[in-house]
């Protein structure tokens, strides 16, 4: 897995690409609060962006396939912990979205502040219930934060995937770009949202979320 961060005039774009699905493992998840910390400490926005094609397939299907039940429920927690971080991020967090996302790859997107994605035959969103998995609090709460209520039906509970074009209208993604302009159109609303007032910024944040933060960490601490 590679995690790479350039911070350029206040914005941190931070890239995943492991060559292949961009699999949500204990590497990856390492290397994004690592990046994370070095955001914060020094940028003023952040760029959360995929491999060409693939934003995040999910998570490391090797993991939670592995019959080690402890492996899997560490992996699933730790997953959530970092999907935590990024909703109640200080900073503003913007998700460029390069292709597929799918069940921790989704949640990704909506721990995310702003989502941009592009055209193409991608699909997007929770496939838990096709799979045969029951949601856990975290990804339930970030989907009643950030999916149209009226859809959360068809989308949790019937576990739809959905074109990009599709997953703006139900809310995983807040509007598309083209391939060739996704990375710098993304830098420049980050550098936008990075210019407001810091701290104005993460308390109207948290006054939005905290109900669903609160819920969250709560589940991931049991």
């Amino acid at each position: 897995m590679s995690i790479t961060t350039d911070i350029h005039d206040g914005v941190a774009t931070i890239s995943m690409d492991d060559g292949k699905a961009n699999a949500v493992g204990f590497d990856l998840i390492a290397g994004l609060n690592a990046a994370l910390d070095e955001a914060e400490a020094s940028a003023r926005a952040i760029v959360l962006v995929g491999r060409e094609g693939k934003f995040s397939a999910g998570f490391d299907l090797s993991v939670l396939g592995s019959g080690d039940p402890q492996q899997a429920s560490r992996l699933v927690t730790q997953g959530g912990t970092l999907g935590l971080r990024l909703f109640r991020s200080p900073l503003p967090v913007v998700a460029a979205c390069s292709g597929h996302a799918i069940a921790m790859g989704c949640f990704l997107l909506l721990s995310s502040d702003l989502r941009i994605g592009v055209p193409g035959p991608f699909k997007i969103g929770a496939n838990e219930t096709v799979i045969g998995m029951t949601l856990p609090v975290f990804g339930q709460e970030l989907a009643r934060a950030r999916l149209r209520p009226e859809r959360l039906t068809e989308a949790i509970v019937m576990g739809q995937l959905y074109p990009p074009d599709m997953a703006v209208q139900v809310g995983y993604l807040d509007r598309l770009s083209t391939p060739e302009a996704l990375l710098q159109e993304s830098q420049a609303e980050a550098a936008r949202l990075g210019e407001l007032p810091r701290a104005a910024y993460k308390g109207n944040k948290l006054a939005m979320r905290q109900s669903f933060i609160d819920r969250i960490a709560a589940s991931l601490d049991a």
